[in-house]
């Protein structure tokens, strides 16, 4: 794994512990709410001794959340950040000056979401370098590269993901690691530079204590399991059971921008299914406002908080050459074409829309043979309040935390200032320094 040391070379990943002492290049995090780290991972198939002391308190593994959900993110060595080890909640807000990696954070966190949904490395590390940390000397054979992870909780309890990829000679993974409650369940290593595969190990706990197999090199192992795992002891069925909770954690991700300048021109109908800079906004209109009346209703509600003058309903109409164009319709048959509104209010629209509507209508690869009942879904809104004036911001923070506590939504936002956002209910602040 890249350490940023001189001739530091992609490795197998290592745990890192929460709260760890930061060394002097080290990003260190001031979280509201913080996160224990887990222990070091045995060997494939093996456990650690169970600690000496009381038994442990069963009742809140009794009132387990279920669904499938990313609780903390590690940047082991990911661009700025060094040993970085961030919580994530209900709602969380990175904020920090410009240069303190709020961007890379998220970043960070989509990259592991694409990857979770099957992308190869290339379509999500497009200029891997410049993720390399900028310390980071090459060994001998040229070779560094970068180190990222996150835990994601649920039925199964924590599990742990932690992926080393080489960035430069040639961009591939070069180790990844699965754990769950001490046992390693997953890991692969790059054994034969010459070939394009990982060598994966992954617990059986039958005949054979490990199965041992070969895994492409451009691909997360974690990802490809449930393909290559029988299910046939009760090991093998924990492996499945941690790599699918850890994919659809990951899998129910949004990253969403919304641009205005690219929003208020009229669209043609097409899936309805919103895209992630909200070009599309008014054919999500048309087809949200006749399937589901109450959400539309509280959309129509939080328009009136943040938009200026009367609101009656917000609506799409057909131009007869189909496209269609949004308007706020004003009352007494007055309307407003969204192409007047100014950037604060269409973003904060935007942002309305998406997080009073779900999987179904936002353009998000879901994993369709989850329950909806099991399933959540993660906004990740870099810029969370550009343009926005604090009456907005305040609105669609009661928005997310409604809509959180429904189990609808998950908020990941960057923002240049929180002091807006403390103490306004379950928010985690993670704070960075430049």
């Amino acid at each position: 794994m890249p350490t940023g040391s001189a001739g530091s070379v992609p490795e197998r990943p290592r745990p890192v512990r929460s709260g760890a002492p930061a060394g002097p290049s080290e990003t260190v995090p001031r979280a509201r709410s913080g996160s224990r780290g887990a222990s070091p991972a045995a060997a494939p198939g093996s456990r650690r001794a169970p600690a000496s002391g009381p038994a442990p308190d069963l009742a809140p593994a009794l009132r387990r959340d279920p669904r499938p959900r990313v609780t903390e993110l590690r940047l082991s060595a990911f661009a700025r950040h060094r040993g970085a080890t961030f919580p994530v909640g209900q709602v969380t807000l990175f904020t920090g000056p410009s240069g303190s990696g709020k961007s890379t954070v998220l970043a960070a966190y989509e990259a592991l979401a694409r990857l979770g949904g099957g992308a190869a490395l290339a379509e999500v590390f497009p200029d891997p370098a410049a993720l390399v940390p900028e310390q980071a000397r090459p060994d001998a054979q040229r070779r560094r590269g970068f180190r990222i992870g996150c835990t994601a909780d649920g039925a199964e309890g924590p599990v742990r993901l932690d992926l080393a990829v080489q960035a430069e000679p040639e961009l591939r993974v070069v180790g990844e690691r699965l754990t769950a409650g001490g046992l390693v369940l997953l890991e692969t290593a790059l054994r034969d530079p010459s070939r394009p595969a990982v060598q994966a190990a992954w617990h059986t706990a039958g005949a054979a204590p490990v199965t041992r197999a070969p895994l492409p090199d451009d691909l997360l192992g974690t990802a490809l399991l449930p393909l290559r795992v029988a299910g046939k002891t009760d090991g093998q069925r924990q492996v499945l059971a941690a790599a699918e909770q850890m994919v659809v954690a990951l899998r129910s991700v949004f990253p969403c921008d919304p641009r205005p300048d690219r929003m208020r021109a009229p669209v043609r109908t097409g899936s309805g299914r919103l895209l992630r800079g909200c070009d599309n906004l008014a054919d999500v209109l048309w087809r949200t406002r006749a399937e589901c009346g109450r959400r539309h209703g509280l959309l129509v509600d939080a328009v009136r908080s943040g938009c200026a003058g009367p609101v009656v309903d917000l609506l799409a109409e057909p131009l007869g050459d189909g496209t269609v164009r949004a308007l706020l319709d004003r009352g007494d048959g007055r309307r407003t074409e969204l192409e007047r509104l100014g950037d604060g209010e269409l973003r904060y629209l935007a942002l309305a829309l998406v997080l009073f509507t779900g999987p179904g209508v936002l353009a998000v690869d879901a994993p369709g043979e989850v329950p909806d009942a099991m399933r959540g879904l993660t906004v990740l809104a870099d810029g969370f309040d550009r343009a926005l004036d604090p009456g907005q911001r305040a609105q669609l923070l009661r928005t997310a935390l409604l809509m959180g506590e429904r189990g609808h939504i998950r908020l990941v936002g960057a923002v240049s200032d929180a002091s807006w956002a403390e103490g306004a209910g379950a928010i985690t602040v993670v704070h960075l320094e430049a």
